[in-house]
């Protein structure tokens, strides 16, 4: 569902669309586990943006949360992450983000075992980044 009810809105001056998603999570058994509706809205234009695009936009995002922060939250454990003041949290996302790009540009398909592989041959992880 999109509309763009929300255009020209003085609470709301660059929307010019609104959107609902309805979404059904199974489980391996295709069984419905859970239903929700997902709202959103956008600047881009009806034209820019058809609901197709809409569509695979939002898909998108979750290409990219299921590639990098899940990675990030599962490989490196970043949510136990003590680190919270200062420059310190972006810090290590940039660093965490930067290994995962090292990993992915040297074909590893497991970043899990190539982290362990590294890990247990600092000489080798030193010569991926050339030094």
């Amino acid at each position: 569902w999109v509309s763009t009810a929300l255009r020209g809105d003085r609470w709301f001056p660059r929307v010019e669309q609104c959107f609902r998603i309805e979404r059904t999570t199974t489980d391996l058994a295709g069984q419905p586990v859970r239903h929700e509706y997902a709202y959103g809205i956008t600047s881009c234009l009806p034209e820019e943006a058809p609901p197709d695009d809409l569509l695979h936009f939002v898909q998108g995002h979750w290409g990219i949360e299921n590639k990098v922060h899940w990675v990030r939250d599962v490989v490196f454990d970043e949510d136990r992450s003590q680190i919270r003041t200062g420059h310190g949290p972006r810090v290590m996302a940039t660093l965490r983000n930067l290994v995962v790009s090292l990993l992915r540009l040297h074909g590893h398909p497991n970043l899990a075992q190539a982290t362990r592989q590294y890990n247990a041959d600092r000489d080798q992880a030193l010569r991926v980044v050339g030094a």
